[in-house]
């Protein structure tokens, strides 16, 4: 298949997702907007992958790609493509398909549990509940149409499917420990209930190996015609 990444800032790559492309003989191709990279044509692409960023999923003066970004991911949800959306890509799957993207009560960051609220054939094997690594101060509605999935004590709407084959998610479940590095490294923050230092974050050695069993699976079902 021919898969393209979607990048919004140089330190948010996709993770374990790569690995697991390369090892299923998948093209995968990074389109690095911050960089001015162009977007492709959706009818020239087989499946969507769209990262993270700190920006707002709105601010079109300030990053005046987002809006063409915007119609495209909803394009290729329109097709019928498989769709992944990860932190920020799951509020522009949201905003793609009519809904609101707005602060959240609280930042979340770091490890806290996600629960399953609705069983869906994309979950199978994901347990019902699980420590899932956060990184977001925004959240988004559920889409009209759309299913919601997951949820944590911070976050009511950490993701949705739409359809069969578009799948949102607030957490990040593609992240390792040099991911998740590279996002501290260029990010401030404030530790509090919902936000973990850096130390905390890293010495959590099973829960990043605990990720890869669920991305694996959710990227099988997802991305296997």
């Amino acid at each position: 298949m021919n898969i393209v990444w979607l990048q919004h800032v140089p330190f948010e790559g996709p993770g374990l997702i790569a690995p697991w492309m390369q090892t299923r003989g998948h093209k995968f191709r990074k389109v690095a907007l911050w960089a001015g990279d162009v977007l492709p044509d959706v009818n020239d692409v087989d499946g969507l992958v769209i990262m993270g960023g700190p920006m707002n999923a709105d601010a079109h003066d300030a990053y005046p790609w987002l809006a063409s970004e915007t119609a495209f991911i909803g394009k290729t949800i329109a097709s019928g493509k498989p769709v992944l959306g990860i932190c920020l890509g799951a509020q522009l799957m949201a905003r793609a398909l009519g809904a609101t993207v707005h602060a959240g009560h609280a930042p979340e960051i770091g490890w806290f549990p996600t629960r399953v609220v609705v069983r869906h054939p994309l979950l199978a094997g994901v347990p019902d509940s699980f420590d899932a690594y956060h990184w977001h101060s925004d959240t988004f509605d559920i889409p009209a149409g759309a299913t919601r999935l997951l949820e944590s004590d911070a976050c009511a709407n950490q993701g949705f499917v739409f359809g069969k084959r578009a799948l949102a998610l607030q957490c990040h479940l593609e992240t390792t420990p040099a991911s998740a590095r590279d996002i501290i490294a260029n990010t401030t923050w404030t530790t509090g209930p919902t936000a973990q230092s850096a130390a905390t974050m890293l010495q959590a050695h099973c829960k990043f190996e605990a990720l890869q069993a669920m991305m694996d699976g959710l990227l099988q079902r997802l991305f296997t015609p």
